[in-house]
């Protein structure tokens, strides 16, 4: 299958916007999803790092592997890159607030921008930040027009939409539907992606969290087309005659691992290669 580009007219003028805005900012919060921090990463990050600081922030930890999190956070720190894990069911900002001070002048808020691919938890994360009592304020003088900000306590943030990188080959792009972050029909369908998921989770040793959810094994001499049959008959999606809808079966398994129903997981770790 030939490689797909979804990058809507709102992702191109967001990524001009960011740019004009970029040396106007004290830092960048880049939201990642914990359990894949590589494949979520934003195709704005390395590009922006140039013009100004940017932190990470790795969202949906509940469904990440703690000990893969905490790999990850340890590394980020080798590396010079501040980062936090969150919650974004049950976020607590106050040390993400109090890091933040430094990175601007005395003389007035920080001013910081959160970026991230679609669906990873950015905006969650910045209604979090400011807090409930934040209202959204005017324009900045010298900054770019049409930007919208909100005042928390002690710095003013801007949303960006999401961003997908353009480039991104089918095998992100089923990585990051199977976290939520990508249309399903952008790469094929439901039957597809959970043939791969299925495939990436044998190849992994992670089969085991299905397994135990489901009772469903996953044998190496089946296929993944056999797992997926297996699947979608212990999950009642039968059609008449008894035959199984692959399509439904598909989107049963993988919204499951999306959501987090089968349990946390860790998709990749900090020296893995990308997927490419």
């Amino acid at each position: 299958m030939g490689r797909t580009v979804w990058y809507p007219g709102h992702m191109a003028k967001g990524k001009r916007k960011l740019a004009e805005l970029a040396e106007k900012l004290d830092i960048i919060l880049e939201v990642r999803d914990a359990r894949a921090p590589l494949v979520t990463s934003s195709p704005l990050s390395e590009e922006l790092s140039r013009i100004c600081p940017v932190a990470v922030v790795l969202s949906k930890k509940d469904l990440a592997d703690e000990k893969g999190t905490a790999q990850w956070l340890s590394w980020f720190a080798s590396s010079g890159r501040k980062a936090w894990a969150v919650n974004l069911l049950k976020p607590r900002m106050e040390q993400v607030r109090k890091d933040l001070a430094p990175f601007g002048p005395s003389h007035r808020e920080v001013r910081l921008a959160v970026v991230g691919i679609p669906n990873v938890g950015k905006s969650m994360f910045l209604n979090a930040l400011v807090g409930k009592s934040s209202a959204q304020v005017g324009g900045i003088p010298g900054i770019t027009r049409g930007v919208s900000w909100y005042k928390g306590k002690g710095f003013l943030a801007v949303d960006s939409p999401g961003i997908l990188d353009p480039r991104s080959g089918d095998s992100v792009q089923r990585c990051l539907a199977w976290l939520g972050s990508s249309k399903s029909e952008v790469i094929g369908g439901y039957d597809l992606i959970a043939l791969d998921l299925i495939s990436a989770l044998r190849k992994r040793s992670l089969w085991a969290m299905v397994e135990d959810k489901w009772g469903v094994p996953a044998p190496m001499e089946l296929s993944g087309e056999e797992i997926l049959e297996s699947l979608g008959r212990r999950l009642g999606c039968l059609v008449s005659g008894g035959a199984v809808d692959i399509l439904s079966a598909g989107r049963k398994f993988v919204e499951a691992f999306s959501t987090g129903r089968l349990g946390p997981v860790t998709l990749e770790l900090p020296g893995d290669s990308p997927w490419i």
